[in-house]
């Protein structure tokens, strides 16, 4: 069954400051109406959006009415704003009424009064007051309220359309919100968790902390792996994360063979979904014959930073019965961690064998695994 959202849109908020009205601000990248419907947007249980504005607003939310949002005028005040958007609703099952200023609400918050839904006649999110409450009258306090069972209430709230609908027919009077009606109603409505970042832009102070919040929410995290293999050839050392360590034999490769680091940079590339080293650097061209490997990793770290990442970690895994590793660990480390731009902490290199299992079992060649986040 999906779920119809009513976007309450419709007041003037002037108390949070601006030439417009808040929902229609700048949030960032959007207006704070645009991050609050498009988290209804992606939800899969949401079905018709429905934004309810007041009519001097009709320009600013022709955007919206190109998405195949539907765009209702709303009333007086908030009560008849909502009810003039349930009109909009009548043939669907339920639904989410959301003030349009809170546009911080998570998917879990969501989840809930869905689910909320399915316990009782309707489901709001509240946060439970943790603060001493105060009464107070011309700057003073006057007593004192015991905050035993007290919430913070917030939205969406959510309500099967018909039963909501008669609760604002037969409500008279001002309401602070559609739990209310439906509680006069004898509606059942149950308490579902809340979230301190659901917050309602109120002042002009909230919107740098509504900003905050939403470049948290969409950090755009990634891991990718790599995996590389060099085998033995002559010589008299091998470079492995950078770091030069004597041996009786060499590594064979185009370049100066570093596994190490050539399975750290494709760990990168894949993160990014860039490919791997080959493309980038193609083995069939001769510049690039006996280069050092530092000049592939440098690479990579530029491309995240020119596509908007930072790399946070690296845990390198090399595989081989020789070289021993753990004596040169900490300068790998520390040499990959210069080139990275990052704290020695958060770069990992250790070793393993395999048991004398297998190629580098016989000493026929290094394997290496990373991971880059």
């Amino acid at each position: 069954m999906t779920i119809a959202a009513l976007i309450v849109a419709a007041g003037r908020g002037t108390r949070a400051g601006g030439d417009l009205p808040k929902q229609w601000q700048p949030l960032g990248d959007m207006r704070v109406i645009d991050h609050t419907v498009l988290t209804f947007q992606r939800h899969a249980r949401v079905g018709q959006i429905v934004v309810v504005l007041h009519p001097a607003d009709v320009e600013y939310a022709k955007s919206l009415e190109a998405q195949g949002i539907t765009l209702v005028m709303g009333g007086a005040d908030r009560a008849s704003s909502v009810r003039n958007g349930l009109d909009h609703l009548r043939g669907e099952k339920a639904v989410l009424i959301h003030d349009a200023a809170r546009p911080c609400v998570s998917r879990a918050v969501i989840d809930g009064v869905i689910e909320g839904m399915m316990q009782a006649d309707g489901a709001a999110p509240g946060l439970a007051v943790t603060d001493a409450l105060w009464r107070g009258a011309e700057g003073k306090v006057t007593g004192t309220q015991d905050r035993d069972h007290l919430f913070a209430a917030q939205t969406p709230q959510g309500f099967r359309v018909d039963d909501i609908i008669a609760a604002h027919d037969a409500y008279a009077g001002p309401a602070a919100d559609d739990v209310t009606m439906a509680r006069a109603a004898g509606l059942s409505v149950a308490i579902t968790p809340g979230s301190a970042d659901n917050l309602k832009i109120t002042t002009p102070a909230d919107f740098d902390r509504a900003a905050l919040l939403l470049k948290e929410s969409t950090m755009d995290i990634r891991t990718g792996n790599g995996f590389d293999v060099h085998a033995f050839g002559s010589g008299d050392h091998v470079m492995l994360c950078g770091v030069k360590i004597p041996h009786d034999q060499g590594l064979v490769g185009h370049s100066d063979a570093d596994v190490g680091m050539h399975t750290v940079t494709d760990a990168i590339y894949g993160a990014l979904a860039r490919g791997d080293i080959g493309q980038h650097f193609p083995p069939t061209d001769a510049q690039w014959k006996g280069a050092e490997s530092h000049v592939f990793l440098r690479h990579a770290v530029q491309l995240a930073g020119e596509m908007g990442f930072k790399i946070t970690h690296v845990d390198c895994t090399l595989i081989c019965e020789h070289p021993k590793i753990g004596p040169h660990a900490a300068d790998m480390r520390a040499r990959l961690a210069e080139i990275m731009a990052l704290e020695v902490g958060r770069v990992s290199v250790k070793a393993t064998t395999s048991e004398r299992l297998g190629f580098t079992g016989r000493g026929e060649g290094i394997a290496c695994m990373a991971t880059a986040t």
